[in-house]
């Protein structure tokens, strides 16, 4: 066999693994099988992605899909442990192995017909749950979550997330009796002053290192949007860079909601980063 023909050959065998990864990212419940390790998972899943964005494989819905699946399998390898330097080397790897394919190669429009079969009835998926969160794409005649975390502060249940409009986030508390809060912020680390997660305990890194977003403004809740068997409470909207900052956090990390009263006091809610990412990639595929 020439130097040529053993060349061809490992680039098959790379394509066939590439296959592999299409029906791992295709399961229903984006679990990989037990055999495969989440780095490995998440290795295939963004070579799949780095394929696509190279060749215009797929859909933007079986895209977004995809996008959840990578950043959950990324998520469940930080959380076996991964060092988030190894994911990164991982999807270079992967990028460079989508580089040096052919967007003609047979064993690549195989890998884009098995992922399209795979996410046929994925994407009629209504809902589904992530590390931390539950997200719905269903669309309602009134307001609702699609994309929420519960937690509270004392007695108050404090759900927080995006609501039926999707643009902005919001975080509903029903506090009991009086008074009220005159203000609301989420609290976390700031990825661009700590690079590194704060995993040292379950709280907040030092106040020098933790970014602030305050709420834009506080209405009466939506009852949709309340907890069970709550009948009133106060939505607090916060910017769409809130988002942002919250993709930043290490899915390990933790974030706070406080609220601010009149008198000085602080009301928190605890929640964590959870798969947030990939929960919104999930809502990404669109409203049914």
């Amino acid at each position: 066999m020439t130097i040529g023909q053993n060349a061809d050959k490992k680039k098959r065998r790379t394509l066939r693994h590439a296959v592999l990864a299409a029906l791992v990212a295709g399961g229903v419940a984006m679990a990989a099988p037990a055999s495969a390790s989440p780095s490995n998972t998440y290795y295939e899943r963004s070579f799949v992605l780095a394929a696509d964005a190279r060749c215009d494989l797929f859909q933007p819905r079986v895209n977004a899909a995809l996008t959840a699946a990578a950043l959950q399998a990324r998520g469940a390898a930080l959380r076996s442990g991964t060092e988030h330097a190894d994911l990164a080397a991982a999807a270079g790897r992967a990028r460079s192995r989508a580089a040096a394919v052919s967007c003609d190669d047979p064993d690549l429009k195989t890998v884009r017909q098995r992922v399209d079969h795979a996410f046929a009835g994925w994407a009629r998926t209504p809902r589904m749950s992530f590390e931390g969160w539950s997200a719905n794409r269903t669309v309602y005649s009134s307001p609702t979550w699609r994309l929420m975390q519960s937690s509270s502060s004392g007695a108050a249940p404090v759900r927080f997330g995006f609501d039926g409009n999707g643009a902005s986030m919001a975080a509903v508390v029903s506090f009991p009796g009086q008074p009220r809060p005159v203000a609301a912020r989420v609290v976390m680390r700031d990825a661009s002053l700590a690079p590194r997660p704060w995993l040292t305990t379950d709280v907040l890194p030092p106040a020098s290192v933790r970014a602030s977003v305050w709420a834009t403004g506080v209405s009466s809740a939506d009852p949709g949007l309340l907890a069970a068997e709550r009948r009133s409470g106060e939505a607090w909207r916060f910017p769409a860079q809130t988002a942002s900052a919250l993709e930043a956090l290490d899915p390990r990390e933790v974030f706070l909601v406080e609220f601010h009263f009149r008198d000085g006091s602080i009301a928190s809610a605890r929640f964590h980063a959870g798969d947030f990412a990939a929960a919104r990639a999930f809502l990404a595929m669109g409203a049914l």
